[in-house]
């Protein structure tokens, strides 16, 4: 199975708010607050949009790279 790497530019989204669409029909928002080469991320603040529009809140989970299926900036980089 391949590496997945970041590039330096990733270093832009720190400290910014964060959408992030996972497998399993998940969604979470939160601020990065790190990253390493396997794109495994560490979020706070982070808020798990449930089914229903219900909104739980999580506080400062790692999420493993190989779980994301999208991110988007919800601040401006």
């Amino acid at each position: 199975m391949g590496r997945c790497t970041i590039g330096p530019a990733s270093s832009r989204f720190m400290d910014k708010k964060l959408s992030l669409k996972l497998n399993g029909g998940r969604q979470v928002q939160g601020v990065l607050r790190g990253f390493d080469p396997f794109m495994n991320l560490v979020m706070d603040d982070c808020l798990e949009m449930a089914s229903g529009g219900i909104q739980n809140t999580i506080g400062m989970v790692v999420i493993r790279g190989n779980s994301i299926i999208m991110l988007e900036a919800l601040e401006r980089v």
